[in-house]
């Protein structure tokens, strides 16, 4: 077997189980899903696999590695993160009963967030995360070999960031699908402030956790 395809099969298989593991990105799709349904949370799962490129691109240029060893960069990135998810939380915190005649209503279309609002969402929420950082960083200088050109890596990233578009798409289908929807009505205000309790959580987590 071609060592690249040995490096790149390692790579994927890495990715697929750090994506699919509970974090940020989840809980902000599931709730975009449910919250404002398929189409919002598809805009914000773009967001998220574009977001990836941010990570990819600084790991290629080998400013992973400077960000990591600086406790201040490091520190500054991990706050405003922790900001960013509190901010989103307290949002979240905020959600009151919907009705299901509401999702009809002009009310409830002009709350919904626009397809550059989500996208933002998403890609802020996985571009300023800290372990993202860290992931992505020790992606490349532990499991890819140095010596794979350029070219190849870049390719890897590519992938990733493609692969995380299409699994949170999967996701924003499965629960922005109708009836999946309907089922959270009554209790949707609930699972949302659920949902931001877990993201001021991490955002706690990662005001008060020290690098690394």
């Amino acid at each position: 077997m071609h060592p690249y395809l040995t490096q790149f099969l390692t790579v994927a298989i890495i990715h697929l189980l750090a994506v699919a593991s509970p974090g940020p990105d989840f809980a902000i799709v599931v709730r975009q899903s449910i919250t404002h349904g398929r189409t919002t949370a598809l805009w914000t799962s773009l967001g998220i696999g574009t977001g990836i490129l941010i990570h990819i691109s600084y790991s290629l240029l080998g400013l992973g590695l400077i960000i990591s060893r600086s406790i201040v960069l490091f520190s500054i990135m991990k706050t405003v993160c922790a900001l960013y998810l509190i901010y989103l939380g307290i949002s979240a915190l905020k959600s009151r009963p919907m009705r299901e005649q509401d999702e009809t209503d002009t009310t409830m279309r002009r709350q919904r967030p626009t397809p550059l609002a989500a996208y933002r969402t998403g890609f802020f929420t996985n571009g300023l995360n800290p372990k993202a950082t860290l992931f992505f960083l020790s992606l490349f200088t532990v499991v890819i070999d140095p010596a794979t050109p350029l070219a190849v890596q870049a390719g890897y990233g590519l992938y990733m960031a493609l692969a995380t578009v299409l699994w949170f798409a999967g996701l924003s289908l499965v629960f922005g699908h109708k009836r999946v929807r309907q089922l959270f009505y009554r209790i949707g205000h609930w699972f949302d402030r659920v949902t931001g309790l877990v993201l001021i959580g991490l955002g706690l987590q990662f005001a008060i956790s020290r690098q690394g």
